[in-house]
């Protein structure tokens, strides 16, 4: 058994877990991170596949993904890509924050550092296998006052990546639901918005159900202390809702803390059935359709 230390000393462990039972009918992971994962494209869509996960949307978060992503797509017929600059990415680009994904400091670039790294990100919006454009949105909890006007500045500016290429926005909104509310607002939305591991409460599904945003659930949707996502979950209606892994993070109980990856879709799956007080079946061939509607071709 393969073990890492947890952040209170004790070993952790990062066994990948066992396969689920398949299910009846297909979905979609329609947030997923390959690069990384301990995995390769094909391995992951296999094994994905045997569970009844048919198709991944492979999701960019700075420049080097999103070209990973935008090559992965081109070279497997069900992974779908997205691109974009995380919102965590944006401020470190212009102000070479230490806590980059890589863990090194990176050089600040300035406006014209961003400007380059949005132009790439359009550029890879444009090809025909790249479904959509995200992760990108506000994140307030790891990025301080300093970068918040970065960080919107780059949403409002994929906004209008997506708006122009058609495709959908991919958002990630992190303790800053009210200013992803009204930036959306101030520039037009796409005419698709998936919310990806939606992280809001009932009140929060309810505003989007309104304005036909989707709202797509992660493993952590199945944590005892989620019942704000269950109550947002039971409220949104079936047509806007997707599943996802956000792997290799949010991996669903029972296997909290071991490395998530697409295969393990179908424990969120059932919980979220359960949730909603639907048939596995019934769930499933709602959240196929629906990830077929958002991350349809331009």
């Amino acid at each position: 058994m393969s073990k890492r230390k947890r952040r209170d000393g004790g070993p952790r462990d990062t066994t990948p877990p066992p396969a689920p039972d398949p299910l009846r009918v297909p979905v979609w992971d329609a947030h997923t991170h390959l690069d990384l994962q301990d995995t390769t494209p094909a391995d992951a869509l296999s094994a994905a596949a045997a569970v009844g996960v048919d198709t991944l949307v492979q999701v960019g978060i700075d420049v080097p993904s999103s070209v990973w992503a935008a090559q992965t797509a081109a070279a497997h017929e069900r992974v779908h890509a997205t691109v974009a600059l995380h919102p965590n990415e944006a401020p470190r680009i212009v102000l070479g924050d230490p806590d980059g994904w890589s863990g090194q400091r990176r050089p600040p670039g300035g406006a014209a550092a961003l400007d380059a790294a949005i132009a790439e990100i359009d550029r890879l919006a444009a090809l025909p296998h790249v479904r959509g454009v995200g992760e990108t949105g506000l994140d307030y909890f790891r990025t301080g006052d300093e970068g918040v006007a970065t960080q919107q500045e780059s949403f409002r500016r994929h906004i209008e990546i997506a708006k122009r290429h058609r495709k959908p926005l991919v958002i990630h909104d992190r303790e800053a639901h009210a200013d992803v509310l009204r930036i959306l607002a101030e520039e037009g939305a796409p005419e698709r918005v998936v919310f990806h591991c939606f992280s809001g409460n009932a009140e929060l599904a309810k505003t989007c159900a309104e304005h036909g945003y989707v709202m797509s659930f992660a493993g952590n949707v199945t944590y005892p202390s989620a019942q704000p996502l269950r109550d947002a979950l039971t409220v949104a209606p079936i047509e806007l809702i997707l599943v996802e892994t956000d792997a290799p993070f949010l991996t669903p109980v029972p296997y909290r803390g071991r490395p998530n990856a697409p295969y393990l879709v179908p424990i969120t799956v059932r919980a979220m059935a359960e949730v909603k007080g639907l048939a596995e079946d019934e769930l499933a061939a709602a959240l196929a359709a629906n990830a077929e509607r958002a991350f349809a071709p331009a």
